[in-house]
């Protein structure tokens, strides 16, 4: 059985902590790995660095991607999953604070799937957080997950 993985790639920790509630809070069980800056996320998709020898080949169900990150930028990280052809299809979803028309632009540009500006009020980052989860783990369907029986 796949379990589908989410990668959130944040670095503010009141963030994270909000993250992880708001998938409690619907009830959403699947593993949650945290990179706390762009860097250790390259690693943890790639197989690199800290993450050296781990098993990359399960892809993620979906990368939750803020912009503005210590080390490598989220913009920066998204190019190099879209370059990749193992990762070149993985749903990538930009959940950041900036509501900068470039970074929208950007993003889609790079090929995000979607665009979400965190809400500052909990119940309406919560919301956000249920929905994603829905669509991205319950709904969608990826290539490399599907029963080719």
């Amino acid at each position: 059985m796949n379990t589908k993985t989410i990668l959130l790639v944040e670095d503010n920790p009141s963030d994270i902590e909000l993250t992880k509630r708001a998938l409690a809070n619907a009830n959403i069980a699947n593993k949650l790995v945290v990179a706390e800056d762009g860097q250790e996320a390259l690693d943890y998709l790639f197989g690199t660095g800290h993450y050296a020898g781990r098993d990359a080949a399960p892809l993620l169900a979906v990368v939750l991607l803020d912009l503005k990150l210590p080390k490598v930028d989220g913009l920066d990280i998204l190019r190099r999953i879209r370059a990749n052809e193992r990762t070149k299809r993985l749903p990538v979803v930009i959940l950041t604070s900036s509501q900068e028309e470039q970074d929208i632009a950007a993003g889609y540009d790079l090929g995000a799937n979607s665009y979400i500006q965190k809400p500052v009020d909990f119940l309406k980052f919560a919301e956000a957080i249920k929905t994603l989860g829905l669509y991205w783990l319950v709904l969608n369907e990826l290539p490399h997950l599907r029963n080719n029986s």
